[in-house]
């Protein structure tokens, strides 16, 4: 029986196929392109479950395709790098990626990482719901949020990280359950990742709206407090 479908957009012929027998092997269906712009075309024409996506690519580099694929779906995204910078990865996870993972890196990660992101999007198809935290309204299944029933923008790793501090509000969350819950996965020793997307949903409601909705708790994490 598969289990869904994936997309795997690599131009490392060897690592391309690598990934394409183990992925079968787990009982998925796989597409392989090599490059960026075909990569994207199977993106959004081909009914695929999730995109597994180099950042090095030929034609169209993998942080441009991902971009595109987010302007125009919601499909989960694994972006491959060969590089270890925060700023690359901070790029890739507000470019809409749900994940990113650094090479060389072990495969059973790799799976671990996409079972993870596919039950999360089950779950939360099934789930769709409104949740409220004082004059905050968010829409978990139109991916929506309302401040004052004003339209708060957001992008969609902000969305998550904002529904989980909701979904916790008056709870004290540190940085590592924060990154484990919503990026799905340990980001060991990188936990500053966290403090910029707090510091982007305070711009876009603190600072917008005069409130404090997101407090920091010294030396542990955040937490969200109704007004």
């Amino acid at each position: 029986m598969q289990k869904g479908r994936i997309l795997v957009v690599e131009d490392e012929i060897k690592l391309a196929r690598f990934l394409e027998l183990e992925l079968r092997h787990e009982g998925y269906e796989v597409l392989v392109t090599h490059d960026g712009r075909e990569g994207l075309r199977a993106a959004l024409e081909e009914n695929v479950s999730l995109v597994v996506l180099d950042i090095m690519l030929p034609v169209l580099n993998g942080m441009e395709v991902c971009r595109r694929i987010r302007h125009a779906s919601d499909i989960p995204v694994i972006m491959l790098t060969a590089k270890d910078d925060t700023m690359d990865k901070v790029m890739g996870l507000d470019l809409g990626a749900d994940d990113y993972m650094t090479k060389p890196f072990a495969i059973e990660e790799l799976l671990a990482r996409i079972r993870a992101i596919l039950k999360r999007r089950g779950g939360t198809a099934a789930k769709g719901r409104q949740l409220n935290a004082g004059d905050l309204v968010i829409d978990t299944e139109r991916y929506q949020a309302f401040f004052r029933k004003q339209p708060v923008e957001l992008t969609k790793r902000e969305f998550e990280l904002l529904k989980y501090l909701v979904e916790n509000r008056n709870i004290v969350l540190t940085r590592d359950t924060l990154l484990r819950e919503v990026w799905g996965y340990d980001y060991a020793g990188d936990t500053n990742v966290v403090d910029v997307y707090i510091r982007y949903l305070r711009s876009k409601i603190d600072q917008r709206f005069d409130t404090n909705l997101i407090r920091t708790v010294r030396g542990v994490g955040y937490i969200l407090e109704n007004e």
